[in-house]
């Protein structure tokens, strides 16, 4: 396999938004494969709409941080929509709202409910174990891991070796990569934990659980997540582009900053940046490769929390937190299955996914009620920054907590 750097898009908003005092969840119990915290038993009611908030997270674009941004913003306290910045920095035309774009690891969710159906099927469980239906996939002195522990990033499966930063990325950005391939790289390294006691945010759990979708189902990911999920939810701009390297119809273009020098770097700003707008997706397969709009994510997200998408007695993984600690530290887990558990200002409580591709940064949440639901793209300059993109963090803040003064 010829590897390309490998960077897990987690969601930081969780800890930024952390705030002492706020109430604590009470416990739902969930199968043998996990021990959960609570998710349902907290309401508090979301601010209105604050519209100058949300034209002031995306205001001044194009800017050094990102040149194109769409919000949408929903549920049943009422909605905003918003969209700035230009579709490209050739041709400077204003973006405009329904572009698709590269929804990164907000793919997970859709990986894990594709699971969450099949366990409702009765075709797996979340207690039998990978090895069960993956034999020799991974190494034999592995200890079983579970599917449910994969879901919630509790397997203590490792990723591959990244090496070589942007620039390996770079020269190598139209390279094709199989899933089996992409686990086989990863497990050449030690498991990181014993399964069920640490959670580590990593991409090669969510290619296990794919690579696990099509030997259960017998037909490819591709096909699952589509059937299942996009056309029932009416879901008509997104599809999963497999070894393409374009996306289809309209769309804003997606750079990366870079030094003076980099190849094919253009002047933008007091810096540089590359065009990552055309690039391949098979390096994040089941973890990222969806393409989207902020429209068929509104839409997808009101389906899957309102029960249409993974039945009610199956769907309590995707609001659970399991209670262990961060791999490396002693925080406490942020991650469901499929999603990461908010807690905000206000006491509100939210349940959300973010995804980065370079040139591309989305989020998608929502509270469990619906009242309040966000969907954001933006044509971040450097989406994959460590920590959380500050733009994308004033769209969340501004959508689900900043009230009107």
């Amino acid at each position: 396999m010829k590897r390309t750097r490998v960077a897990a898009a987690g969601l930081a908003l969780a800890a930024l938004f952390s705030t002492a005092g706020t109430p604590a969840l009470a416990a739902v119990t969930a199968g043998p494969s996990a021990t959960t915290a609570g998710s349902s038993a907290v309401r508090s009611e979301v601010p209105p709409i604050n519209e100058a908030a949300l034209k002031r997270s995306i205001a001044g674009l194009p800017a050094a941080d990102a040149t194109a941004a769409e919000v949408r913003v929903g549920g049943s306290a009422g909605s905003w929509r918003g969209v700035t910045g230009v579709t490209d920095l050739r041709t400077e035309r204003p973006a405009r709202e329904g572009a698709r774009f590269r929804a990164g690891s907000v793919t997970k969710i859709f990986t894990v409910a594709v699971v969450l159906q099949l366990v409702a099927e009765g075709k797996v469980s979340l207690d039998d174990t990978v090895q069960e239906y993956l034999p020799g996939l991974l190494p034999a002195d592995y200890p079983t891991i579970t599917v449910g522990r994969l879901l919630n990033h509790t397997s203590g499966l490792p990723s591959p070796t990244n090496d070589g930063g942007f620039e390996r990325v770079y020269a190598t950005r139209f390279e094709k990569v199989t899933p089996e391939e992409y686990v086989a790289e990863a497990v050449k390294n030690p498991i990181e934990f014993t399964p069920g006691t640490r959670q580590h945010y990593l991409n090669t759990n969510t290619f296990v659980a794919g690579l696990l979708i099509e030997k259960i189902t017998g037909k490819t990911y591709e096909h699952e997540v589509t059937t299942r999920i996009l056309r029932p939810v009416g879901m008509r701009d997104s599809y999963l582009p497999g070894e393409s390297i374009k996306i289809r119809g309209r769309h804003n273009h997606g750079y990366q900053v870079v030094p003076k020098g980099f190849p094919n770097a253009v002047k933008y700003g007091q810096g540089y940046v590359v065009d990552m707008t055309e690039t391949s997706v098979t390096s994040t397969w089941a973890s990222g490769d969806l393409i989207s709009t902020t429209a068929d994510l509104e839409k997808f997200i009101k389906a899957l929390f309102g029960g249409k998408v993974v039945p009610a007695a199956q769907i309590e993984p995707m609001f659970t937190v399991p209670k262990v600690t961060m791999y490396g530290g002693d925080q406490p887990a942020v991650y469901t299955s499929g999603l990461t558990r908010l807690e905000l200002p206000g006491g509100i409580v939210a349940f959300g996914k973010t995804g980065a591709r370079y040139g591309s940064a989305t989020g998608v949440g929502a509270t469990r009620d619906l009242s309040r639901t966000v969907v954001y793209s933006i044509n971040s300059t450097d989406a994959k920054a460590a920590g959380q993109n500050e733009r994308g963090l004033g769209i969340a803040l501004a959508a689900f907590a900043e009230k009107a003064k």
